[in-house]
């Protein structure tokens, strides 16, 4: 039998198309470069082209990720929406900083994320939980995410109890429910080559004003 070593060799890597860029006449502020590069897959109609990887630090100091839904990107940062009570949430009020990465396959592109992470206001965060599907809505509400789940079954119980209780308050918000900010000090943009001559520009955040480095691949 094929090790698996020679079987994932012999898989194709690098396969994207990418576009035409020039990383000498990116913008000056990291956040105008993303949201080009996000329309740009947006418009390419790449699959789920805002789900990203947030990367947050457990208590014991080991990292810990996974993938998620990017809700907007402003000058402020890049805002993602989770229970404070969840595992994510809870490693997010001990250590407040986290990166987020994209990878845009067929784009051949990935960005990544670093910085420090801000919680909205209750308002702005109430906001962000009523646009969510009932569904959604309802699971938020059962408040257990990344509890340990004795008996599948309870959780169609569960959710069916806070689906009626929605349907009979539709203002009813999950009391935990966060908005965060990531406040971006460093952004790499990189888009691949099939030679290894990967193109790689990184914004750095220093005295309030950024600076752009082009990196080796």
């Amino acid at each position: 039998m094929t090790d698996l070593r020679t079987r994932l060799r012999a898989v194709p890597t690098l396969t994207g198309t990418p576009p035409t860029w020039d990383p000498d006449r990116a913008p000056d502020r990291p956040h105008e470069l993303f949201v080009e590069w996000l329309l740009a897959a947006v418009d390419q109609q790449i699959a789920e082209p805002c789900a990203a990887t947030l990367s947050t630090i457990r208590a014991d100091g080991r990292p810990s990720g996974r993938v998620l839904i990017i809700k907007d990107v402003t000058d402020d940062g890049w805002q993602f929406a989770s229970s404070s009570t969840s595992r994510k949430g809870q490693e997010l009020a001990e250590s407040p900083y986290a990166a987020l990465t994209f990878y845009w396959i067929p784009l051949g592109r990935q960005v990544r994320v670093v910085g420090s992470v801000e919680v909205a206001d209750p308002e702005e965060s109430a906001r962000d939980f009523l646009l969510r599907p009932v569904p959604a809505r309802a699971e938020a509400l059962a408040g257990r995410q990344s509890a340990v789940l004795e008996d599948p079954a309870e959780i169609d119980a569960v959710v069916k109890e806070q689906a009626e209780r929605i349907t009979a308050e539709p203002g009813l918000v999950a009391p935990n429910w966060t908005l965060y900010t990531l406040r971006a000090d460093e952004v790499e943009f990189w888009q691949s080559d099939p030679d290894r001559r990967h193109l790689r520009l990184q914004y750095r955040l220093n005295d309030n004003r950024w600076t752009k480095e082009r990196l080796w691949p």
